[in-house]
């Protein structure tokens, strides 16, 4: 086992608050990245033709997409009064939140995730199994960006 992943071996505390903290753009990370399966998801939820959501709604930065940045400091243009007005519709690295793979170690987790988000420490536990398939699905969703 790696020595980064024994800290959530009794699991993670958190529930969402709804706060919307994490949908504003803060160290380094502002993109909300999209796969095929994202978009499509997306799209069915604002009911508009996956192509259509794609061409008004996300830029493509080598073989990535990204949701347009349309506020100045970077906040999701689907966060409305502090809350997911597209909820249902959220891309993975949004449905994964807080289990991402780059804030997963214990240095991360409290600089990047502890010092702003209201929900850890409150709700149910996390496993350390949910925790650790919510880290393959961010990763699989991170290698499965499409181009088309």
């Amino acid at each position: 086992m790696k020595q980064e992943k024994i800290w959530w071996n009794q699991g993670v505390q958190f529930e969402c608050q709804g706060s919307g903290k994490c949908c504003v753009s803060h160290n380094g990370y502002g993109y909300v990245y999209f796969t095929k399966e994202d978009r499509r998801r997306m799209a069915a939820h604002l009911k508009i033709p996956t192509q259509i959501f794609t061409k008004q709604y996300c830029v493509k930065q080598g073989p990535v997409y990204h949701l347009k940045e349309v506020h100045k400091n970077g906040d999701c243009r689907f966060l409305k009064n502090k809350q997911c007005s597209a909820y249902e519709g959220r891309p993975t690295q949004c449905r994964t939140w807080p289990f991402w793979p780059e804030v997963m170690n214990a240095k991360s987790w409290q600089k990047d995730v502890v010092s702003f988000c209201p929900g850890i420490g409150k709700g149910r536990i996390w496993s350390k199994t949910e925790i650790d398939q919510n880290l393959e699905i961010q990763t699989k969703s991170e290698d499965s960006f499409e181009t088309a």
